[in-house]
């Protein structure tokens, strides 16, 4: 097989030698033996100007590679090439002319055959390469020229085959989308066949490109789409505003096309590979994902020994591999799960090798003497601390259990960064803690206040940064949700109402490494996460991206402890600003050492006496904001009704 591929590229390599010497004997003989100048030629002059001119060409060409060239794919540098190795070419043969003893011709003679010599071996590349673009067209002048092209340019029919490809609509007929017709254009394998581009640009619609047309977005009517059979919509605008990609997504999708994404050229500059690929889920946010990391956060990690506990969850995996790519000199990932551990070492380990130093330990946070060893051991510089219990219904059942890994899991690691002099602690927080009606929340307020209060009286630098919900993270709505389409449904919800933020895991992640390092000491910071999501909206285009037919949203109630829409209190009016305008500070007074104490006793007797319900209202009790869910849903639900009556009389007042 191998023998016959080489054996091929031998045959088309000397048919194309062999067409160059046609063209070059066609203008000798009609410039050199036509011609009837003043400087007419005999027949042994024409014989010596066809073997200097020829070999000089013809030598040059082989000297340049000319011929190792796939001309099918043949570029501007393909072409350049060509025209300089011609001159080089000519700049030799005019030598020859003057230093050897034949008969002579003029200059303009010698250039215009040199010239016409060019002109016919670009003129048969670009009609080859044409030719071979044309070989899967289906459209009219595609088959003509194929049928009077294919056989010249030496390309195989097709016919045979019958390769049905898959007709696409590129939106955005810039150089991301013709970098993508090109490719599927030039490679006979491609499943796909561009049919038309679809772009705002004034200077671009009306106009072909590679054949293909340029429509305007109200030209490129269903009907116009139904024409070219078009089946495929292909987004090929990178920087496509959130909300204008979003209305083209609702419309293409709801007019039944299969909607897909080129990730050329950003997944490419990063190192990634160019690919057409389904809508990721957390594109379902339609919004331009918020990146935070920059040079003064990296510069603040590098050569630093960092702790990172719950190092083998979804934030504090994604937390090892963002600060791996920081050159710190130590990572510790610490966990009680050693699976996850495990899996974060070795992929670690694959992308890094022995350029990163990285330790796994195994334990509790709520394990002190087993923290202890681990201090001593490394004396991290910088902790991060990402463990805890999270899952809102398991720990309204379990609240002793939430109370001693959340709370005093993270005073173990306060009272052991100041013991060790650590430089700096940063908490993972969640909007739940903010007026928290469940157990969850409201252990993780408290230890926003822990972390508060002892940077008040520590020598630690501390923070704590609170966000949203986390798209595919261990426990969230997303792997249900895909669990739920991939059993056939149906995708069960709480409430219908329900909002929630959302951000991707890179994203969580990111802000929590800039904020540890922005942060002077004391601060909470909170991000703004832009416009809410219903989680209606995410389950029905979860079910619309699986192309599975006839899964249906049921709603199933509220979970213990389930709040309707989550806060943030993102008013920016009321929070102070950071040097990156997403990140914020929220104002909060901390409490005394004294106090926090106070609070940590009461809740230590609540745990002891192992009744989970004397433990959660204690828990309300060192929480004052800590509420009832049913109180905040009915307010919550009472102000929505109202909104929608007073949407309903503005409507009805203007008919």
């Amino acid at each position: 097989m191998r023998e016959q591929k080489q054996s091929n590229k031998r045959n088309i390599r000397w048919m194309l030698i062999s067409y160059d010497i046609v063209v070059y004997a066609v203008v000798a003989v009609i410039l050199l033996g036509l011609y009837s100048g003043m400087d007419r030629l005999s027949l042994t002059g024409i014989f010596q100007q066809i073997c200097l001119s020829g070999i000089c060409i013809f030598l040059v060409r082989f000297l340049g590679n000319i011929y190792g060239q796939v001309w099918r794919y043949g570029g501007i540098q393909c072409y350049i090439r060509l025209l300089f190795t011609d001159a080089v070419a000519f700049a030799g043969y005019l030598g020859l002319e003057l230093l050897l003893p034949i008969e002579k011709i003029s200059f303009a003679r010698m250039l215009s055959l040199a010239s016409l010599n060019l002109l016919g071996a670009l003129a048969l590349r670009m009609m080859y390469r044409y030719a071979y673009k044309c070989s899967d067209q289906k459209t009219i002048k595609g088959k003509c020229l194929t049928v009077m092209l294919r056989m010249f340019a030496g390309i195989q029919s097709e016919s045979d085959k019958e390769i049905q490809k898959i007709k696409v609509a590129i939106i955005g007929a810039g150089r991301v989308g013709v970098s993508l017709a090109e490719e599927l254009l030039n490679n006979s394998e491609a499943s796909y066949l561009p049919r038309c581009f679809i772009d705002v640009a004034k200077e671009k619609v009306g106009r072909e490109i590679h054949d293909i047309p340029v429509y305007s977005e109200d030209e490129a009517t269903f009907a116009k789409l139904g024409e070219l059979e078009v089946q495929e919509i292909i987004f090929a605008i990178p920087s496509m505003e959130a909300e204008k990609k979003k209305k083209l997504y609702n419309y293409y999708k709801e007019a039944g096309y299969k909607l897909k994404v080129y990730d050329y050229p950003t997944m490419y500059a990063a190192g990634g590979k160019r690919h057409l690929r389904e809508f990721d889920i957390e594109e379902l946010l339609f919004r331009k994902p918020i990146v935070v990391a920059d040079e003064r956060t990296n510069a603040y990690y590098k050569d630093k020994v960092v702790l990172i506990t719950g190092g083998g969850g979804s934030i504090g995996s994604e937390l090892c591999r963002q600060l791996a790519k920081m050159k710190p000199k130590k990572i510790i990932i610490l966990d009680i799960y050693e699976n996850g551990a495990y899996d974060v070492q070795q992929e670690l380990k694959i992308a890094h090798g022995n350029k990163l130093d990285l330790q796994i330990e195994i334990c509790s946070i709520t394990h002190k003497k087993a923290l202890n060893r681990v201090f001593d051991k490394y004396h991290p510089q910088i902790i991060i601390n990402a463990a805890a219990h999270k899952h809102v219904p398991l720990m309204e059942h379990n609240c002793i259990e939430a109370i001693y890994n959340n709370v005093f899991g993270t005073k173990n690691l306060v009272d052991l960064c100041e013991e060790y002099h650590a430089e700096r602690f940063m908490m993972v927080s969640t909007d739940k803690a903010v007026n928290p009606t469940n157990v969850m929340g409201a252990t993780k307020r408290m230890c926003e206040m822990i972390v508060q209060s002892a940077s008040t009286h520590g020598t630690v630098k501390y923070s704590a940064t609170r966000f949203g919900n986390v798209l595919g993270s261990a426990g969230s709505v997303i792997p249900l949700f895909k669990r739920q389409i991939a059993n056939g449904g149906p995708v069960t919800i709480t409430d219908k109402r329900i909002i929630r933020y959302f951000m991707t895991i890179p994203e969580a992640s990111q802000l929590v490494l800039q904020s540890g390092a922005l942060a002077h000491n004391g601060e909470l910071f909170v991000l703004d996460m832009g416009q809410s999501v219903k989680i209606i909206d995410l389950a029905e285009n979860m079910i619309r991206l699986s192309g599975v037919q006839g899964i249906t949203v049921q709603e199933i109630g509220l979970r213990p402890g389930e709040k309707l829409f989550e806060e943030l209190l993102v008013k920016t009016e009321e929070l102070d600003k950071t040097d990156n305008s997403m990140i914020f500070i929220e104002r909060d007074t901390p409490l005394s050492a004294e106090e926090i104490q106070q609070k940590l006793e009461m809740l230590k007797e609540a745990c002891d006496t192992g009744d989970d319900l004397i433990a959660k209202e204690t828990l309300r009790k060192v929480v004052p904001t800590f509420k009832k869910p049913e109180e905040v849903n009915k307010e919550v639900a009472s102000l929505e009704e109202k909104k929608e009556r007073k949407k309903t009389g503005i409507k009805v007042a203007m008919l």
